[in-house]
């Protein structure tokens, strides 16, 4: 199964708007200068993202006030056995990934005593609950259906999609006038399908039933891009499956009624104190330039 095709985005493929909301800000690497995404049809003012190019979510003229932390003494985590490179199992059956080192740091950041356990990915809710953990980590996706049954921290990070495109195509340009009559692979089924239809309608969508197949007609030059989840992309164009053939082009498209609302740290319903001293963490960590740091370790080319 392909990355993608694993993200939670709470049951269902959550959607992606061309403009940040209010606040969100998407600095090069961990300089706090906001960003905002050019609208459909305005001219691409960065076509190629710059490979240290790291989310963020903080925007410093909003910097969050520091809660009591006195009143915390331990954050036992809770996240998933098998969702590399995120969260996944080390050699010696320990979770190891990005979301874990990222709750080791936030653990450092508040002096607090940190667990990590993992668990199914369909039980963490039910166990966060029922108070087998204060909190999951586990690139749980912020949605309404989600924000029933639990509160979510900030975001600190979406899945942009993005426009990946052969190395000699030429194809700079990613507006939708200039698509017109281009062949674009998607998945189909997917909110990147959906995004294409709504607004590239001029483009020819050619639709596929999985990564491979997509990534494959591109390298054949059956198809001038494909458009798809830029983490995944990302990973594909840094690894030897892709054998050096394509690079990103346009983006990153980051509309939430197609692509979501972000990935946060989920805590109990009404556990005010947790999910604000989280926040005043992830900022701090982002503010320091350690975030900068670790997303750079787990992704070299910056799904930005």
């Amino acid at each position: 199964m392909g990355f993608f095709h694993k993200l939670r985005w709470g049951g269902a493929l959550a959607a992606l708007v061309l403009t940040l909301s209010a606040g969100s800000a998407w600095p090069q690497a961990h300089v706090p200068a906001p960003r905002d995404q050019p609208a459909a049809d305005a001219p691409d003012t960065n076509p190629v993202r710059n490979p240290v190019d790291v989310p963020g979510f903080w925007d410093p003229r909003r910097r969050p006030e520091r809660p009591d932390l006195s009143r915390l003494t331990v954050i036992r985590f809770l996240t998933e056995t098998d969702y590399p490179p995120f969260d996944y199992a080390g050699p010696d059956g320990n979770p190891i990934g990005f979301n874990v080192d990222l709750a080791r740091m936030i653990c450092e950041e508040i002096k607090v005593a940190c667990t990590v356990q993992m668990r199914r990915y369909d039980t963490l809710v039910d166990s966060l609950n029922t108070n087998q953990g204060d909190a999951v980590i586990a690139s749980i996706a912020a949605s309404p259906t989600m924000r029933k049954r639990v509160d979510f921290t900030d975001p600190y990070y979406r899945t942009p999609a993005r426009f990946v495109t052969r190395r000699n195509s030429g194809i700079d340009d990613v507006r939708p006038q200039a698509l017109e009559g281009k062949k674009v692979g998607v998945i189909a089924g997917t909110a990147h399908e959906a995004y294409i239809k709504a607004l590239f309608t001029e483009a020819e969508l050619h639709a596929y039933p999985d990564d491979a197949a997509a990534r494959a007609a591109l390298k054949k030059g059956e198809v001038d891009l494909v458009f798809g989840d830029g983490i995944s992309l990302a990973f594909w164009l840094n690894g030897t499956d892709s054998a050096n053939c394509c690079r990103f082009v346009g983006g990153p498209y980051l509309e939430s009624r197609y692509f979501g609302e972000g990935v946060g740290i989920a805590v109990r319903r009404g556990n005010d104190l947790l999910r604000q001293s989280l926040n005043w963490a992830l900022f701090r960590l982002w503010e320091q330039g350690r975030f900068t740091d670790l997303w750079l370790r787990y992704f070299p080319i910056s799904p930005f």
